[in-house]
């Protein structure tokens, strides 16, 4: 089975754009709590939020899930 990061390199991505959840929860247009979730990994984005993050981001999903470094 393939780990997947996802869940730490949104906590980084966010913490290095000085970031709250709120307002990256508010720029995706999904919940402070769904972002909440996300970092925790009690639950993944679906494909659409996962193309969201990352073109926020400006990377690729595979770097956002931890398939190649940042």
């Amino acid at each position: 089975m393939i780990e997947l990061d996802f869940a730490e390199r949104l906590r980084t991505l966010r913490r290095e754009n000085d970031l709250t959840q709120e307002k990256l929860a508010d720029i995706l247009q999904v919940t402070q709590r769904k972002i909440s979730y996300w970092e925790s990994g009690k639950f993944e984005p679906d494909l659409i939020s996962l193309w969201k993050i990352a073109d926020f981001f400006d990377i690729s999903i595979d770097i956002l899930i931890g398939r190649k470094n940042f």
